[in-house]
């Protein structure tokens, strides 16, 4: 097979990057090692940023999500359970978009089928050669039968654990990491979130979020250590403590439902430099891990896509490169930005057990601050709906 651009991974940054290169009239191929209905089902962030949800609607991939998502002006911050409130549209003139990133998903999985592109799925033994030249490779497996992707470029779009990142040579990367101390206990459930926007509570218990994927579906998370047995956590425990967690009125405000999943996750902070290597191009997981905390993945993951149609675009128009030359600059300087933020938000709301009582008061302060000042609430909120894209 042959094509201009193969791209590997079937998340969120390889087919919006497909989505992207389509528009500008660019061939690609998608290979993703798991099942379609395996990459639609896979729970995942759902908070967009405005300029996401801007893109994703202008460039046609946001009907539904225009239709089904919850538009969000603020978010509530809990103190102990006193709730208050950081009001996003007064503070920054925007919201945020609450869509699932499995919707993100299945929207241009359709779109992409639909217009007659190619995702080859459940592929096996998937594996990028001489990138480092003009005339880059992807092998797979499939059906028992070896295939062969020849293409100008690569896009490693296949998350932390892809080959992609791993295929660049030793000493070509540079990795910056930081594990934090806890994790997070998630279960998505059948039933109402407790409120219409976000709440993020901190409590000497540990840390609280309460979000939604619809009126109907809530996603809530407890603070819990990275390697969290879930055996420890029967459903009735969990839905006890998140009631703890949301603050005194916390029995009356958060209705049980039928526990969909629950799983833990670990947390750290990733960022590999540079983003690319030769002409395989590193994004989203693949080239850095955010807490979730911030709600930054699958935006960033969107930006850095962004970023390299543009430059691809350029370079066959052209024959350019400056935009390739540059992707890494491009994309890390909003990656880092990101990293501050999230990195900013998990230090502020969680309990680290090696804190002293000195660093309790201290976290207590600043979450007072930053919601009780303008000043401060402001650089939150500007961060949270997304810093401009050029």
């Amino acid at each position: 097979m042959r094509t201009q651009v193969g791209i590997v991974g079937a998340g969120p940054a390889g087919l919006m990057l497909a989505h992207l290169l389509a528009r500008e009239g660019i061939d690609c191929i998608i290979v993703e090692r798991h099942s379609r209905a395996y990459v639609e089902a896979r729970i995942r962030a759902g908070v967009i940023e405005n300029w996401a949800a801007d893109l994703l609607a202008a460039t046609g991939a946001g009907a539904r999500m225009q239709r089904e998502g919850l538009v969000h002006e603020g978010i509530e911050i809990a103190l102990h359970g006193a709730r208050r409130r950081i009001d996003f549209k007064r503070l920054t003139g925007r919201g945020i978009m609450v869509y699932g990133q499995h919707e993100v998903v299945k929207d241009l999985i359709e779109l992409r089928l639909a217009s007659g592109g190619k995702i080859e799925f459940e592929v096996g033994e998937t594996s990028v050669h001489d990138f480092d030249g003009k005339a880059p490779k992807i092998r797979y497996k499939k059906n028992g039968a070896t295939h062969e992707i020849a293409c100008d470029f690569i896009a490693g779009c296949d998350g932390f654990h892809g080959v992609s990142r791993p295929s660049i040579p030793k000493g070509v990367l540079t990795e910056y990491e930081r594990i934090y101390p806890f994790g997070w206990l998630g279960i998505l459930s059948e039933s109402p979130p407790p409120s219409h926007e976000l709440i993020y509570s901190y409590t000497s218990r540990g840390f609280g979020l309460y979000s939604m994927r619809s009126p109907t579906v809530s996603r809530l998370y407890l603070q819990c250590a990275p390697d969290e047995e879930l055996s420890k956590w029967p459903d009735e425990k969990v839905w006890k403590e998140l009631k703890t967690r949301l603050g005194p009125d916390g029995d009356k405000l958060l209705q049980e439902g039928k526990v969909l999943e629950k799983s833990v996750t670990a947390m750290r902070s990733f960022v590999v430099e540079p983003m690319q290597a030769g002409r395989l191009f590193l994004a989203g997981d693949a080239a850095h891990i955010v807490p979730p905390t911030g709600a930054k993945g699958m935006n960033l993951a969107i930006a850095d896509v962004l970023f390299f149609s543009r430059a691809l675009a350029e370079f066959y128009r052209s024959g350019k490169t400056a935009l390739l030359d540059g992707y890494t600059a491009k994309c890390l300087t909003r990656v880092w930005r990101a990293q501050r933020f999230s990195w900013w938000m998990t230090s502020m709301l969680h309990l680290n057990p090696a804190d002293s009582p000195f660093d309790r008061k201290r976290q207590f302060a600043e979450l007072d601050y930053v919601t009780t000042s303008d000043a401060a609430a402001k650089s939150l909120a500007e961060n949270y709906v997304g810093l401009p894209i050029d």
